[in-house]
Parts: structure tokens; sequence; C-alpha cells
């Protein structure tokens, strides 16, 4: 093969490398990345902090996943949402309201929820201070 023939074949290679990675990004689904990328970083310094009051109050809550329902225990009663989140869809994302009232507990329906892995954002006021607090789960 002459060195005229191995230039053609090499831009020829590169080419198809081209197309085929143009073709792969199309064709990656919409959700592989975060919409709100970008408001997420804004409000870091927030959701830091409300982390941080998590640690320093002491106020972890105590999640746990019994059957159909989801017991959420907190130290105080609390008024906020708990968040389902899907890592492999964010379709079947969920969020619901918490209301507490006297008690310092809360249970929710996962029955609805797909079995496997979730992670629970819960996001809450109570004896005005705002916490956010994050843990992975799994639903069976």
């Amino acid at each position: 093969m002459n060195w005229g023939k191995g230039i053609v074949t090499g831009m020829l290679v590169f080419i198809l490398f081209i197309l085929s990675m143009c073709i792969y990004m199309f064709t990656t689904p919409q959700d592989e990345y975060d919409h709100q990328y970008y408001e997420k970083g804004l409000n870091f310094d927030q959701d830091y902090n409300k982390e941080m009051q998590v640690t320093k109050d002491k106020a972890r809550p105590l999640v746990k996943i019994n059957g159909n329902f989801c017991n959420i225990g907190f130290i105080e009663p609390a008024i906020g949402t708990v968040k389902f989140i899907r890592p492999s869809s964010q379709a079947m994302d969920k969020t619901i309201a918490l209301n507490t009232q006297l008690g310092n507990s809360a249970q929710v329906s996962v029955k609805d929820l797909v079995s496997g892995k979730w992670k629970v954002i819960l996001e809450w006021k109570s004896a005005r201070k705002a916490y956010l607090y994050q843990q992975d789960v799994t639903i069976r």
C-alpha cells in the first residue's frame, strides 16, 4: 500500500469515529445530566449550612423502610418534604409533604415505588431552624 492510500484510509477512519461519536451523543437519554446544575451550584452554601445544622443539633432523623412504608423519626416535630430520588430514572422521582404535627415521626407509603436503590432527601424545619439530610435506602 502506498502512502496516498494510507492517508485516505486514516482520514476515513477518523471521519467514521467522529460520526459515531455524534450519533452516540444524540441517542443518549435526556435525563443523563442534571438540568438544574447551575441553580444547585448557587444554592450550595444554603444546603451545606442546613446539613451542618443537622450535625450541630444532633438532629439526624431515623429513616427505616418497613414493608410498604417508610418510617421517619425526628427529635422534634417537623414540617417539610421528603424526596425519593431514583438514580437510574428522573421520571420516577417523587416528592411528598411531611407534617409530624405534635408527634416526632412520620409514615410515608412507598408501595408505588419500584424496588431497588433510592436516595431519600429530607428537608424540614423544626424549632425555627432549617435542616437537610440525605440517605440511600433500598426498597424491596
